[in-house]
């Protein structure tokens, strides 16, 4: 999705087990769905399960392997029906129109993926850094996909009536847990990934920034803070919101995040096991910027910048907290003690380029940099986010309306 900042040589000895720890959790996270629950689309910000799974495919096989002597493209018809953004590469099936796939069938998938990873394996060895750095970045490329996959099969779910379980999963209760604040002195400040090892090229170029003295929360925002903004109001008090909120809220009739409802024994949320009882003191979720910025106002707080979290998770450990480390129902559980997982927490500042950002040439080079418009930036990681993935540098990014990622916040304050 984007380009290999790394500057240190990738090692195929190493590359080879993370590219089949990978390309098994992608076919592990699908394997509970039949041909119907991984061809059809909830909308059209979701893609179908089993277009993730071609599309991650597509990639190695369009960017790394149609360049290796005496490799046979599986289908020449695939690259229209899974391209997904890359102009440079041809026309492409309409992103909207993704759910009318339904051939190739799930099983025809996963024949080309069979047919891909042999090709990558044999292939490896004999490959130069460039295409060996493509395979890294297509590794990573499919770790991103592998969260939206989860997230599109819960937006699936959620969709039908009959709101069916992905997988069993034991209701969570989780203990409630004291908020500190976090100080940070500000000054001139380095943020930006820089030296070696992978990273997309939006997390660069390093760069200084001047920052206030600020505070962090030590704590996401809980389901039992979010009743409490429902009850005194929240949604129905306009100084609370940014004007384009309000209106996103008046239009849709916004009263609660995203697949929450109120019944006689309290409220409930659709989940990747099922509907559940929500849990008090679970990190709220499912909720957009605007819904970020008006608790955020409501509370007497705000949301911290871009800048003023990474700064402050650059002494947090990126592997720590709930993460994705297998198939299961994944969700916020409020047990991540440090900066990452449980939940992308919205930021202040617009997804805009680092000072010194270009993009890398070629196809390649396409997704982020054209994208930076629009969109707000996200930190962290969730807890459909495959461990090992994460940094403090990393830039997620969607457009203020949107939700039905693991979305959550945490406050931030000036000292």
């Amino acid at each position: 999705m984007a380009t290999n900042t790394g500057t240190a040589t990738v090692d195929p000895a190493s590359l080879l087990p993370a590219l089949q720890r990978t390309r098994s959790l992608t076919l592990a996270l699908a394997a509970p769905l039949s041909d119907a629950d991984a061809s059809v689309q909830s909308m059209p910000d979701a893609s179908p399960a089993k277009w993730h799974m071609a599309h991650t495919t597509w990639f190695f096989e369009a960017f790394v392997l149609a360049n290796v002597p005496g490799y046979r493209i599986f289908d020449q018809r695939y690259a229209f029906l899974f391209n997904s953004y890359y102009e440079a590469v041809g026309p492409r099936h309409a992103r909207d129109r993704r759910g009318m796939l339904t051939r190739p069938t799930l099983a025809d998938v996963l024949a080309w993926r069979a047919h891909v990873d042999d090709a990558l394996t044999a292939a490896l060895p004999t490959l130069d850094p460039a295409a060996l750095a493509l395979v890294e970045l297509g590794i990573n490329h499919e770790q991103q996909h592998q969260e939206l996959l989860l997230t599109d099969i819960l937006d699936l779910f959620a969709a039908n009536p009959l709101e069916p379980t992905y997988v069993a999963a034991v209701p969570i209760n989780p203990p409630a847990r004291a908020r500190n604040w976090e100080s940070h002195a500000g000054g001139i400040m380095r943020i930006g990934h820089a030296g070696s090892g992978f990273a997309f090229d939006c997390e660069g170029p390093a760069h200084d920034v001047l920052l206030r003295p600020f505070q962090l929360a030590s704590t996401l925002v809980t389901n039992a803070e979010w009743q409490a903004f429902i009850d005194d109001g929240g949604y129905a008090d306009p100084r609370l919101w940014l004007s384009d909120g309000w209106a996103w809220v008046q239009r849709n009739g916004i009263t609660a995040p995203l697949r929450w409802q109120a019944g006689a024994d309290g409220w409930t949320s659709m989940t990747l096991a099922g509907r559940q009882p929500l849990a008090p003191h679970a990190p709220v979720t499912h909720i957009s910027h605007y819904e970020a910025d008006a608790f955020a106002t409501w509370a007497e707080a705000r949301l911290p910048t871009e800048a003023e979290w990474e700064v402050a998770a650059q002494n947090h450990d990126a592997a720590a907290g709930n993460q994705l480390d297998g198939a299961a129902a994944v969700q916020p559980t409020g047990a991540s003690t440090g900066l990452f997982g449980d939940c992308w927490q919205w930021t202040a500042s617009a997804f805009l380029p680092h000072p010194g950002f270009r993009p890398a040439p070629g196809a390649v080079g396409e997704y982020n940099g054209k994208f930076m418009s629009g969109q707000m930036v996200l930190k962290g990681a969730s807890c459909a986010t495959p461990c090992g993935s994460s940094r403090a540098s990393v830039r997620n990014f969607f457009a203020a309306h949107q939700r039905w990622q693991f979305t959550g916040l945490r406050l931030a304050r000036d000292a």
